[in-house]
């Protein structure tokens, strides 16, 4: 089967994921998900003004509920040298600019009493010392687990299976005594105990697919997403696509991706009119979700991308315009893949009524991670779509141009160019 898959993807002219039965697929990554990730913190979360934002997650616990979470992405949990957590220093340090340990545990346990799971984010490609370069404690790791050629002139391993990171030692993952088998037991009797069923693997480029897999499989996650942001190129999305899709092999499809790909492409259609890219030669949409959307994790912005708590604040590194991020919910709530709900959208942008009316129309036509979807219109100022769900039919558009589904659709929700409708 796998052949044929992969001939007739040749035939056409391009390559796509070739699924592997054998390998230990996430349960959210399997097919059919009803998952709504919400990503639980933004850039500014562990600045002075958010003293304890564990204890802020715990505490919203029964809203986010109530609002149709069903997972929750937390920040880094380990000790950091970095206030945001991406510099890990201490990994079986549970204390962080967020909160204590013990206030990490409560907020996970209050999620679960939900009936919500919590995501780890995992930051492996890199570490830093304690007090230098490279004096790695808890747990201690010696030199050999820094690659050879890291700006530390200390490496004493072997050289680094993907890009560079300056910023921190970046890792020997070849190393099995040390990094290897430090990682796993890391998340086994460290950050498995806090409660956390899921991993989100950060900045994946830096290191080979193959280990994110290896860890994965050692979890056994319930979910399992990496950061695979490709280098975007809106006149060859396929090449964005097929980055994707390769590092998802890599891992023995033992982890999903975020769909940079319909990223970059909501971009540019909520930014200047162009909807039309949001439907490929194929009739399928455009990005990852239309090669596999089992396994792409959608969103609109996260904490790298777009803003924090107002426009204009966090990193702004590639945000979706700010006036139109309704817009692009309405795409992503309404289409298969697992779709991401930014917190700083739903409790600092005043959005959360709007956002729960999707995830109220996604449930109630029960729209999947792989449900069907029949582009109507993708032109100049209009996207238009009718995507089947396990009892009903859902349709939507986004855009400033009209559009209409016909008579027996009941109108669900809508807003500023876009509107949902259910049949």
């Amino acid at each position: 089967m796998k052949k044929h898959i992969l001939a007739a993807a040749l035939a056409a002219g391009t390559f796509a994921a070739v699924p592997n039965a054998s390998a230990a697929t996430p349960t959210q990554q399997a097919g059919a998900s009803k998952a709504i990730l919400l990503q639980g913190f933004h850039w500014q979360s562990a600045s002075a003004t958010n003293p304890n934002w564990y204890n802020r997650l715990r505490g919203n616990a029964t809203d986010l509920a109530a609002l149709g979470i069903t997972h929750v992405w937390f920040p880094p949990s380990s000790d950091s040298a970095a206030p945001e957590g991406y510099l890990p220093r201490r990994l079986d340090v549970l204390d962080s600019s967020y909160g204590t340990s013990g206030d990490l545990y409560e907020a996970v346990r209050a999620l679960k009493e939900q009936g919500i799971q919590s995501i780890a984010d995992i930051v492996v490609n890199h570490r830093v010392g304690t007090k230098g370069w490279a004096d790695f404690t808890n747990p201690t790791w010696s030199t050999y687990t820094v690659v050879n050629g890291d700006e530390c002139n200390c490496g004493m391993g072997s050289g680094d299976t993907g890009t560079g990171f300056s910023a921190g030692r970046d890792l020997d993952h070849t190393n099995v005594g040390e990094t290897q088998n430090g990682i796993k037991h890391w998340l086994n009797y460290t950050i498995k105990p806090v409660g956390f069923t899921g991993l989100r693997f950060d900045y994946v480029r830096g290191f080979g697919a193959g280990y994110a897999g290896q860890y994965a499989n050692a979890f056994a996650p319930d979910f399992c997403v990496g950061e695979v942001w490709p280098d975007f190129d809106l006149n060859n999305l396929n090449a964005n696509r097929q980055m994707i899709m390769d590092w998802i092999n890599g891992t023995g499809n033992a982890c999903g991706a975020f769909d940079f790909t319909t990223k970059g492409i909501l971009n540019d259609a909520l930014a200047n009119g162009n909807y039309w890219r949001l439907k490929a030669t194929d009739g399928k949409p455009q990005g990852a979700i239309g090669w596999w959307p089992a396994m792409s994790v959608t969103f609109v912005d996260n904490h790298d991308t777009g803003p924090a708590a107002s426009c204009g604040s966090g990193q702004n590194l590639w945000a979706a315009p700010c006036g139109s991020v309704m817009q692009g919910y309405a795409y992503i709530l309404t289409h298969p893949g697992i779709p991401t709900v930014f917190y700083p959208h739903v409790y600092d942008w005043g959005l959360k009524a709007q956002i729960g009316a999707l995830i109220n129309a996604r449930k109630a036509a029960g729209v999947t991670s792989t449900s069907p979807v029949a582009i109507q219109q993708a032109t100049q100022g209009l996207y238009a779509a009718i995507v089947t769900g396990g009892t009903r039919q859902l349709a939507m558009k986004i855009g400033p141009n009209s559009w209409s589904p016909g008579t027996g659709w009941t109108l669900q929700t809508s807003g500023t160019n876009y509107a949902v409708w259910i049949k």
